[in-house]
């Protein structure tokens, strides 16, 4: 499997924290998946691919309501404890190690293909988008869920990013809804669904400890938090709770149909 310098970041990064990401994790919660898939007229049995699945939350949510599902991940350990966790809960699941640029399956291979809050690390979404758009099959849907910044946020953004990659530096680019929309419009995916949602997130020393950041880029972030600019500040509600660092992040559902 050759990778480039990006998902070789990515693959050392949630290979390593792979434990971080399981039980408690603020992913564990699938409540968005859920809402989403209210959009998405799909029969029990429908065949589902759930790329940089990590922990596996989505995944097993769909396999918990009827789908076949692949989960699919660049880091070996993420899906070892995904398998772990499907067979504890007695649920029938695929695996496969590879990244989400480069899909080892057929044309029109799967009825949904999901990725909830992993596209950000992706070193090419161009090629990603591509990707998904040649495994579904003709009226298959597509479901992306991840951070974003509103569009026309061009100071809040290159905040965003800079703080991301300081936290986590295997992160590599977060998209705006236009940027997103236009990539699967033009991999003849019709989009039908696009929301961006504030969506509130555990204390910032909770997600220095999911990423392992180092104390050098720890602080860093703090300074960047402490003289955010104020369109940042106000787009991610920045502010103080018992003393802790929250944020409200904004969290992009899309959904489109081939």
């Amino acid at each position: 499997m050759k990778l480039d310098e990006v998902q070789r970041a990515a693959q050392e990064q949630f290979g390593r924290q792979s434990h971080r990401y399981g039980r408690g994790h603020v992913l564990e919660n699938t409540e968005d998946v859920r809402a989403a898939l209210e959009n998405i007229p799909l029969p029990p049995g429908s065949k589902a691919l759930d790329l940089a699945t990590g922990a596996g939350h989505t995944a097993l949510y769909l396999a918990s309501i009827g789908f076949d599902v692949t989960l699919a991940d660049l880091a070996q350990p993420m899906l070892d404890r995904a398998a772990k966790t499907a067979a504890e809960r007695g649920l029938t699941v695929q695996t496969r190690q590879h990244a989400a640029e480069q899909l080892p399956y057929a044309d029109a291979a799967f009825d949904l293909v999901t990725c909830r809050v992993a596209a950000h690390h992706f070193s090419s979404p161009e090629s990603f988008i591509r990707e998904t758009a040649r495994v579904l099959v003709p009226g298959g849907f597509f479901l992306l869920i991840d951070g974003t910044v509103e569009d026309g946020q061009p100071e809040a953004e290159a905040w965003a990013h800079e703080v991301e990659k300081l936290r986590d530096p295997s992160h590599h680019r977060l998209l705006t809804p236009n940027t997103w929309s236009s990539l699967c419009r033009t991999n003849q995916l019709a989009v039908r669904v696009v929301t961006v949602a504030p969506f509130k997130q555990p204390d910032l020393n909770w997600y220095f400890e999911a990423a392992a950041t180092s104390p050098e880029n720890r602080a860093k972030v703090l300074e960047l938090v402490a003289h955010a600019p104020a369109s940042a500040r106000n787009l991610f509600q920045l502010g103080e709770e018992d003393g802790k660092i929250i944020w409200w992040w904004q969290r992009l559902t899309l959904i489109a149909q081939k």
